[in-house]
């Protein structure tokens, strides 16, 4: 049994992204707005998703840009805040991430009762934010410290915006974040946020981790590939393909989320968590 069938009772699953706008401070934070504009745009893409059949909703700070690998505190802050306010009419699980701070994103998911956190919690890595190191011994001790050892891990292992200092091949990594890192599941991304997993990748981890550990492909999933997706990988993290014209910092689009999940479901590979939930037909 894999930690997605733990979490949500079934082989394979959907989680659909509610992305943060920008967070106090940040360059492109809407100051006039402020939390009462994050909580409604949060809240709009949430209700959508709510209701669409998806598995979950992660809940990011994805608007943060440029991201960090150490937030300060008023990003988990705000974000508990938030979350905290929408959860109570939320009916099915939730996950969190904070860019890229596993260890604020861990404290956030135990502080509002998330399933599951997503972070690169592995590796070293040169790219958009200079040199970039994890410490995978810290985050899990600290995990176990605050007692949030339920808080299942999904380790990105391909991290997007970066490429690793010392390159390996991507089964081996996946097999070692398992093995050497107890991840609970493995994400593989594209190489930015929206663009496509590749799928000799996405095959290469699931054949290194094998079929007790959930691979995820993490990015860049459309209604014309997720079937493929699913064929391969025990889940998807969609984001970008739900928003307004495809656009990662846009709404979330109800049609968008109702093409992709009958594209899932048109596959055979997925059933929707809510069997009440209405999916339009695919387009082909």
């Amino acid at each position: 049994m894999t930690a997605l069938t733990d979490l949500f009772g079934k082989p394979k699953a959907i989680i659909a992204m509610a992305h943060f706008p920008p967070m106090p401070g940040q360059p492109l934070h809407d100051a006039r707005g402020g939390i009462q504009a994050m909580l409604d745009a949060v809240g709009h893409d949430v209700e959508i998703l709510a209701g669409s059949g998806v598995d979950a909703v992660m809940f990011c700070n994805e608007g943060d840009r440029p991201y960090r690998t150490e937030v300060g505190p008023e990003v988990p802050a705000v974000m508990a805040s938030v979350i905290t306010e929408l959860k109570r009419d939320l009916p099915i699980p939730f996950g969190v991430d904070i860019l890229w701070d596993p260890r604020s994103a861990i404290a956030l998911a135990k502080a509002v009762g998330a399933r599951f956190v997503r972070e690169v919690f592995t590796g070293a890595y040169a790219g958009d934010f200079g040199v970039w190191n994890t410490n995978p011994a810290e985050t899990l001790s600290y995990r176990r410290r605050i007692g949030a050892d339920d808080v299942k891990l999904f380790f990105n292992v391909t991290a997007e915006f970066a490429a690793p200092i010392g390159a390996r091949e991507i089964g081996l990594t996946a097999r070692s974040a398992v093995f050497s890192s107890l991840a609970d599941a493995v994400c593989v991304s594209g190489v930015v946020t929206g663009t496509g997993v590749d799928v000799s990748q996405l095959r290469a981890a699931k054949e290194g981790v094998g079929s007790d550990v959930a691979v995820i492909a993490n990015t860049g999933v459309r209604p014309e590939t997720i079937g493929q997706m699913l064929d391969i990988a025990d889940g998807c993290i969609v984001g970008t393909s739900l928003k307004q014209d495809g656009i990662t910092w846009n709404p979330v689009d109800p049609t968008r989320v109702e093409r992709l999940l009958a594209a899932a479901a048109d596959s055979g590979q997925w059933a929707p968590s809510r069997p009440e939930a209405q999916l339009a037909a695919p387009h082909r």
